[in-house]
């Protein structure tokens, strides 16, 4: 049977995380019994939210959510996706000062202005690509309240992954991202077509899988926010009641 063996705990995360080993290959580790009890989210349901984020994710057909899975560790059972190696050179979300995304030659599209732990002014930008519209359609769907920066991981091949997704699929409105940069925009047809095989999946093999994970309420108002976002058409704005963003932003 195999084993996980823990290599190192990830202390910037707010939950128990850990760098761990497992035949070799290395892979995030969240047992469960790390999990910080929210107000907002039952207990002890994060790392079943997270693999349900990587079941809708290939239902999508983007691999936008690394190969995750429930499994057993050191410390009880848990959340275990595979490890990424991202690309330090390149950024997909970064703070910027002002004007830099206005440039001709930029790529950047801006979020919001803020000032800097310096008391400079500064902008949330995100690059204007593909592999982004399709995470940001993804947080859609799932309901992701928290789409930091940090957790959109550049890949040394341009692929874009999205981590960290424990705080999906809440029956409220929780939407909270960092890729606010298409709001009105419209759909294209890869990104309709994406939500098309999220929906169709959930009438069968998908919907059946949710189960183990999350509650009925949780799948039907899942199938909810597939056919509103289908019907709109556009990238939707935030509903002007909450914050529209996480904090902190990475």
């Amino acid at each position: 049977m195999s084993e996980v063996s823990i290599r190192a705990r990830i202390r910037e995360a707010s939950n128990a995380t850990f760098l761990a080993d497992l035949d070799g290959t290395p892979v995030v580790y969240k047992p469960i019994e790390g999990e910080r009890p929210l107000w907002d989210f039952p207990d002890g349901t994060l790392a079943g939210r997270e693999v349900a984020a990587h079941l809708v994710s290939e239902a999508f057909g983007w691999g936008i959510v690394p190969p995750t899975w429930l499994g057993d560790g050191p410390f009880g059972p848990g959340m275990l996706q595979r490890w990424q190696e991202i690309d330090p050179a390149q950024d997909a979300v970064d703070l910027v000062p002002p004007g830099d995304a206005e440039a001709p030659d930029s790529t950047w599209l801006p979020v919001l202005e803020a000032i800097d732990e310096h008391e400079q002014p500064v902008t949330l930008v995100h690059e204007d690509s593909e592999q982004l519209r399709r995470m940001a359609v993804f947080d859609v769907v799932v309901n992701n309240a928290d789409r930091k920066g940090g957790h959109v991981l550049a890949m040394p091949d341009g692929h874009r992954y999205g981590v960290d997704h424990g705080l999906t699929f809440h029956v409220e409105h929780k939407l909270r991202t960092v890729l606010w940069g298409w709001i009105g925009e419209p759909l294209s047809a890869d990104e309709l077509e994406g939500i098309d095989r999220v929906t169709e999946a959930l009438r069968g093999d998908l919907g059946q899988a949710l189960e183990e994970h999350l509650t009925v309420s949780e799948i039907d108002t899942l199938r909810a926010r597939c056919a509103a976002l289908r019907a709109v058409g556009i990238f939707p704005p935030p509903p002007g009641h909450g914050p529209a963003v996480p904090w902190p932003l990475f």
